[in-house]
C-alpha cells in the first residue's frame, strides 16, 4: 500500500497550528521555563565532569551523578567555611567599635548637607524610608500562611530543578538519540550540524563568561586595594560572581560597596567617609559603562561572534522577556537563533549554502599599530 503524502497546504497548516500550540504552552506554563533553564545549565556544566569520572571509574552513571552533586556541594561548603573565618579576622583587624559606629551614624544623620544649592537632611530621608519599609513589612508579617506557602513552593522548585538536571545528565544522550532516530534520514546531517554549532556556541559562551568574571574580579581587587576599600578581596570576588548579572549585579555591588565606604571609610586614604563614598560610586559608574559597552560585547560577543550592539540590545531584550535569568543568557541565545535562522532562510529560498562554524577565529583588528607590527614581521 502506497502511503498518501500530505500536500504543501496541509503541511503549512499543520506547521502553523503546531507553532500556535507551542506558543500557547509557553504562555500557559511560563513559570516552569526558568527552573527548566536553570536545570539545563546545571546539567550542561556538570555533564563533562560526570563523563570524565565515568571514563575513569566505570561506575553506574546515576551513582557518579550523585557523587558529582555531593562534590559540588562539599566544595561550596568548604569555600564558605574558609571565607567566613577569614572575613571575621578581617573585621577584627578593622577594630570596629559598635558604639562608635552607632554614634557616627547618628551624627551623620543629624547633619545637613548642601549640594548644588540644595539642603539635604539625611535624618528626614531615613525616617521616610523606614516608614515606607514598615508599610511594606507589616502586611508581610501578618501573612504567615503565605510565607510558609512560598517557602514550600521554593523547596518544591529546588527539588524539581535537581530532578530535571539529574535525568538530563543521566539520559541526555539517549534523549538526543531518540530525537535523531525520528528525523528523516536526509535531514539527519543538518540536525547534527546544527546541534554541533549550538553546542560550540554555548561552550564558548561559558568560557567567555568565566574569562570575563575572572578579569572583573582581578580588576576590582586591584582597584579596591589601591583606594583602600574595606574587604577589597571579598568585594572583588563578589564583583566577579555578580558579572553573570551585569545590570542587577552592578547595582547590588554598588550598594554594598557604598555602605562599606560610607560607614568604614578607606583603610589608608586620608579622605572623609562621604568623599570616599563618592569616589567609589564614581569609579564604579565609569566601570559600569566600560563593562556594558566594551568588556561584555567584546569578550562574550567575540566568543559567540555577535556585534557589540546586538549583544547590548540582547541584554535589554533578555531582561524584558525572561527577567534576571535572561540577562546572562541573551548572547548565546541570539547566536543559537542566528544559526537556526540561517539554516531556515537557506532552505526557504533554496540557497546553496555551505555551513560555517559560528566560533571560527576572528580576523585581527585593523588598526594602525597592528598593520605596522605585521609589516615589521614580514620585513627581513
Amino acid at each position: 500500500m502506497v502511503r498518501r503524502r500530505w500536500p504543501y497546504g496541509t503541511k503549512l497548516t499543520i506547521s502553523l497550528l503546531l507553532l500556535a500550540f507551542f506558543i500557547y504552552l509557553l504562555s500557559r506554563f511560563q513559570e516552569i521555563i526558568a527552573p527548566i533553564v536553570i536545570a539545563v545549565i546545571i546539567a550542561y556544566i556538570l555533564n563533562p565532569m560526570v563523563n570524565a569520572i565515568q571514563n575513569r571509574l566505570h561506575l553506574p552513571r546515576a551513582l557518579i551523578i550523585l557523587l558529582t552533586y555531593l562534590l559540588a556541594i562539599a566544595m561550596l561548603a568548604i569555600i564558605l567555611v574558609a571565607i567566613i573565618p577569614w572575613m571575621g579576622a578581617n573585621i577584627e583587624q578593622l577594630q570596629i567599635n559598635p558604639q562608635q559606629l552607632v554614634s557616627t551614624i547618628e551624627n551623620t544623620l543629624a547633619q545637613e548637607y548642601r549640594v548644588a544649592g540644595f539642603t539635604i537632611h539625611p535624618g528626614a530621608l531615613v525616617g521616610q524610608l523606614i516608614g515606607a519599609l514598615q508599610g511594606l513589612i507589616q502586611p508581610v508579617v501578618g501573612q504567615t500562611v503565605t510565607l510558609v506557602k512560598n517557602i514550600i513552593t521554593s523547596i518544591i522548585w529546588i527539588v524539581f530543578v535537581f530532578l530535571v538536571s539529574f535525568y538530563l545528565i543521566k539520559d541526555g544522550s539517549k534523549l538526543g538519540e531518540w530525537f535523531s532516530s525520528h528525523l528523516p534520514p536526509e535531514y539527519l546531517p543538518d540536525y547534527r550540524w546544527i546541534q554541533s554549532e549550538v553546542n560550540l556556541i554555548w561552550s564558548a559562551f561559558f568560557r567567555g563568561q568565566l574569562l570575563l568574571s575572572t578579569i572583573v574580579a582581578a580588576l576590582f581587587i586591584v582597584v579596591g586595594l589601591i583606594i583602600g576599600l574595606p574587604f577589597a578581596i571579598v568585594m572583588g570576588i563578589l564583583a566577579g560572581l555578580l558579572e553573570f548579572f551585569p545590570s542587577i549585579g552592578h547595582g547590588i555591588w554598588l550598594v554594598t560597596a557604598s555602605l562599606l565606604a560610607f560607614f568604614l571609610g578607606s583603610t589608608w586614604l586620608p579622605l572623609p567617609n562621604w568623599a570616599f563614598t563618592l569616589l567609589v560610586i564614581g569609579l564604579h559608574l565609569i566601570f559600569e559603562q566600560f563593562d556594558l559597552n566594551y568588556l561584555i560585547p567584546r569578550i562574550v560577543g567575540r566568543r559567540v561572534h555577535l556585534p557589540p550592539l546586538v549583544v547590548i540590545l540582547g541584554i535589554v531584550a533578555g531582561a524584558l522577556v525572561a527577567g534576571v535569568i535572561g540577562i546572562p543568557l541573551a548572547a548565546p541565545t541570539i547566536a543559537s537563533l542566528r544559526v537556526i535562522g540561517r539554516y531556515i532562510f537557506a532552505n526557504l529560498f533554496d540557497i546553496d549554502w555551505t555551513p560555517v562554524s559560528a566560533i571560527q577565529p576572528l580576523p585581527p583588528p585593523k588598526t594602525y599599530w597592528w598593520q605596522r607590527t605585521q609589516k615589521r614581521e614580514k620585513s627581513p
